[in-house]
């Protein structure tokens, strides 16, 4: 598929325009950082918005080049509105002489993949001769001369599918992670991407996990990574993962990494449902949102307070939509991605594998792709998507810190068209309504007017201030994301999808079957511009 304006279905090219229109615009230059922020030369905030995109599975080929041609692809990707990759690979690719001279043709053949060999032959015969590392290179420059931005990311030793406690790949010393290899590996991977611009960052190691993992050879063996990176590039960031399959830092708040050179650092996390099931199967939405939210913090959120950016390296649904954990959970996502603007890459691009775990052209229902790779999977989602693409806050936006009213479960803010006197709703978040919330009242910024209940299902009204509880405000459940009036009446939205009205409040109990998104709102400090 040649992705054309002139051949694209008007679906399809309508959300291309929307995206094209919020897509977070990609970075000239090599990134390093600033306190808590990633930044260009220039220091400006630059805002990862990433997908992965495997390359590390037993072909040892970036994943759907069977499907459609690279271009293509690359395209999509931006047009989707993601201005990065976390682009995996197999330490092998580099370290094992077996792979040094294979070609894509001869990899394919082995595994006996014929049918996606035809796929190669039809989108991207040009690949099929190449080695490997020449195919590797090759997805990596088609991604730059579409303005993405690639992290490299060592996903595990062996190539195959990642991962779990006893796979011989989880921690230094295992089977297949022999630190002195690993340093070889990533050494050489540096030195190979050295100069080329689109390439910003390296991931050290993706999930540290298993039975050998421990904190001592963690700092003994990290730092030791970072300076292999840094020597033979030093360009890019180092992106150093945690422990327990990169869901703790917790380790750092007794004892902040100090590396050999400033300014490149940044630690990754990575969050889903299924780390949580039975919470969130069994308890209340506020509640299990609430806790975990706070374990997030307790484990890794708290190094932006170090000084250190956070990426959430992986995160993602069932696109299918019908996973009620993973809906539940990616609004709860949504609000502390948007409320601590991380950069963060969604697990993942691909719709399909090659070979995944003995199954030929296995469908990956959290991929942004359909299966065909024609296309989103779910416009929906990444619509909401659209609202945390682009910087709340940062260098380079320097326009006063208000409060967004923001909705995860559509990912829109609260909006007003026109006058003072039109209707509240909900609307892009790149120009919203700003606030100013002390406690009790939520103000209009530059402006006399507060925001006000009228009743239950009654649209919310923008009016003078009057002391009475109809102007007074609180955040309750332990998730925080009810905003509930002095008459307990919650902000929610209206039978037309968009108007911000009050009703009474959801689910504020603990009935673990009750769904309380449509009322999740989430007070986000914001430097974008407001409307005035």
């Amino acid at each position: 598929m040649k992705l054309s304006l002139l051949h694209t279905s008007p679906a399809l090219l309508l959300f291309i325009i929307l995206f094209q229109t919020l897509n977070p615009q990609p970075t000239s230059g090599f990134l390093s950082t600033s306190d808590r922020w990633i930044v260009n030369e220039s220091g400006q905030r630059v805002k990862l918005a990433c997908a992965n995109w495997p390359s590390h599975l037993a072909p040892v080929v970036a994943e759907g080049l069977s499907k459609s041609p690279l271009d293509a692809i690359s395209k999509l990707i931006g047009s989707m509105g993601f201005n990065c990759v976390r682009l995996t690979w197999p330490l092998y690719l580099v370290t094992n002489s077996s792979y040094a001279t294979l070609t894509v043709r001869q990899s394919f053949q082995g595994l006996g993949l014929n049918v996606s060999l035809d796929g190669l032959t039809k989108n991207n015969a040009w690949i099929l001769d190449k080695t490997l590392i020449e195919a590797y290179k090759a997805v990596v420059a088609n991604l730059g001369s579409n303005n993405i931005m690639v992290i490299l990311d060592n996903h595990l030793t062996q190539p195959g599918w990642c991962c779990n406690n006893n796979d011989g790949n989880g921690f230094f010393w295992d089977p297949f992670f022999n630190p002195n290899e690993w340093l070889a590996g990533l050494s050489r991977m540096a030195r190979l991407f050295n100069g080329v611009t689109n390439v910003v960052g390296m991931s050290l190691r993706n999930e540290l996990r298993g039975p050998r993992q421990n904190v001592p050879d963690w700092y003994k063996y990290m730092p030791m990574g970072a300076d292999a990176v840094h020597q033979a590039n030093p360009n890019v960031l180092v992106i150093l993962s945690g422990l327990n399959f990169d869901n703790d830092l917790s380790f750092l708040s007794k004892k902040k990494l100090k590396l050999s050179f400033p300014n490149k650092l940044v630690h990754e996390v990575h969050w889903y449902a299924f780390s949580n099931t039975d919470t969130w199967s069994n308890q209340n939405a506020n509640d299990a949102c609430g806790s975990i939210t706070s374990n997030i913090m307790r484990k890794a959120g708290f190094v932006l307070s170090q000084g250190t950016p956070l990426f959430m390296s992986e995160w993602g649904i069932d696109q299918r939509g019908g996973n009620r954990n993973d809906n539940r959970y990616s609004s709860c996502a949504l609000a502390a991605l948007a409320e601590l603007d991380l950069d963060w890459a969604l697990w993942a691009l691909q719709g399909s594998y090659y070979l995944r775990e003995g199954v030929l052209d296995m469908e990956e229902v959290y991929g942004a792709m359909n299966l065909d790779w024609s296309g989103p999977r779910n416009a929906t989602f990444l619509h909401r998507l659209a609202s945390i693409k682009s910087p709340f806050r940062g260098p380079g936006l320097n326009n006063p810190l208000n409060t967004v009213l923001y909705h995860p479960k559509t990912g829109s803010c609260v909006v007003q068209d026109g006058s003072t006197n039109s209707s509240l709703h909900l609307g892009p978040c790149d120009s919203p309504r700003g606030w100013k919330y002390n406690g009790q009242t939520i103000q209009l910024v530059n402006s006399d007017s507060f925001l006000k209940e009228s009743g239950a299902g009654q649209p919310v009204t923008l009016e003078n201030f009057a002391n009475s509880g109809s102007f007074k405000w609180d955040l309750i459940s332990n998730s925080k994301l009810h905003i509930t009036s002095q008459t307990n009446l919650c902000l929610d939205i209206g039978s037309d999808g968009s108007t911000l009205i009050t009703n009474p409040c959801n689910c504020i109990g603990k009935d673990k079957n009750c769904d309380p998104e449509g009322q999740w709102f989430k007070m986000v400090p914001s430097n974008r511009p407001v409307q005035q």
